[in-house]
């Protein structure tokens, strides 16, 4: 053997056993959940892998195809660095949650998180939708989790909300899908509230209540893209049941698409109420089909009709409808009714174009200050 030979030979098996070494070493950072049989709760499987992907950096908890029945379980960091969850399985909630819990599948106190996959999160809701349960479960609730991407899950039949983003900061939600009947209760798809920095684009949300809902204390958002109907629409609120809620601000809902939803594009707020603000939302080049109330903004909202009556305290300025179009299922396409002690300040609509059975809507204003800019829309101006 000559000496160029040799030499080949040695450099293909040094970097052989690089790749080798590599392989081995990524493998290692991955860990999968054993499936066991569809009767038998697979909780402790879960945390042990999770205890191990959250201890070392780049570490995945993996879970493969199949049905995995899941009770109520925590997810708790800090981790070692970036983490990572891959669901492709299905799992399933149990019949009855545990009591005073408020969630099914909740991730708490983990920076760089990653969860994704083509899995399906069911939540098997339907005995408690007829039960008189008051507490708002989530089928998978972030807490304190911060630079986080859902990508690609399903989530099916959440006993009430399907995702619940909570005290959060560097969100992105891309391409999910969320289903439940159109009168499941407060199925939301997605609920914020004291996050900042949120990315929502793409997927499909057709459920028994908000698509979206934007709770206080939810800061420079973007909603892009997403499917919504059925459902009660994208819901700022509501606001003003409590007191000291915080300020919701620089939020965008851009080219998405409604259709047969109760509402369209909403800002909603109890009275009375205490004090609190919205502003800087845009919502713009939105498509809305057979839409109950395609512009909605409503500071009289009493759910169950045993309100005091009053105004609401919250302020509400600053706020662009550009680009609406469709169908609504009312002779009204806009609706600002605001506080009449702090009335709503700088509404502007532009580029309209909401039709009912063919003509045009009208639009109702109470205590706003309303600007309808540019000509040729529909509606153009208040009744």
């Amino acid at each position: 053997m000559d000496s160029n030979s040799l030499s080949q030979r040695i450099v293909i098996f040094f970097l052989l056993s690089i790749w080798s070494t590599l392989h081995v070493h990524c493998q290692s950072h991955i860990f999968t959940v054993s499936q066991s049989d569809a009767q038998t709760n697979s909780k402790q499987a879960f945390l042990d892998a999770w205890k191990k992907a959250c201890a070392t950096n780049g570490g995945t908890v993996s879970v493969p195809n199949g049905n995995y029945q899941l009770s109520d379980v925590e997810f708790s960091g800090p981790c070692n660095g970036q983490t990572r969850f891959l669901l492709n399985g299905t799992l399933i909630a149990p019949d009855v949650p545990t009591p005073n819990l408020d969630y099914w599948i909740l991730f708490r106190r983990i920076n760089k998180l990653t969860i994704y996959g083509t899995g399906t999160l069911n939540g098997n809701g339907a005995s408690y939708w007829n039960t008189k349960h008051t507490t708002t479960i989530s089928s998978l609730k972030l807490v304190r989790v911060n630079k986080v991407s859902i990508k690609n899950i399903h989530s099916i039949n959440s006993k009430k909300f399907h995702f619940n983003v909570h005290k959060c900061k560097g969100v992105t939600i891309k391409n999910i899908h969320a289903t439940a009947p159109a009168d499941s209760p407060n199925t939301d798809g997605i609920h914020l509230g004291k996050s900042d920095k949120i990315r929502i684009s793409g997927g499909n949300i057709a459920t028994g209540d908000d698509c979206i809902s934007i709770g206080d204390g939810v800061t420079n958002m973007n909603i892009t893209g997403v499917n919504c109907g059925p459902g009660h629409g994208i819901s700022i609120g509501s606001l003003g049941k409590y007191h000291s809620e915080k300020e919701v601000r620089s939020i965008r809902v851009t080219n998405c698409n409604f259709e047969n939803t109760d509402n369209g594009l909403r800002i909603k707020t109890f009275a009375p109420s205490p004090p609190g603000l919205v502003s800087d939302i845009t919502f713009e080049g939105n498509i809305l089909n057979n839409v109950c109330n395609p512009i909605i903004i409503d500071q009289h909202y009493c759910p169950h009709s045993k309100c005091d009556g009053g105004d609401s305290s919250v302020s509400i300025k600053d706020v662009k409808f550009i680009d609406i179009r469709g169908s609504s299922s009312e002779a009204t396409g806009v609706k600002v009714d605001c506080s009449r002690s702090h009335p709503c300040k700088g509404i502007q609509l532009k580029g309209l174009n909401l039709t009912f059975n063919g003509n045009p809507t009208n639009a109702l204003c109470s205590s706003a200050d309303v600007i309808f800019l540019g000509q040729n829309q529909t509606p153009s101006r208040c009744s």
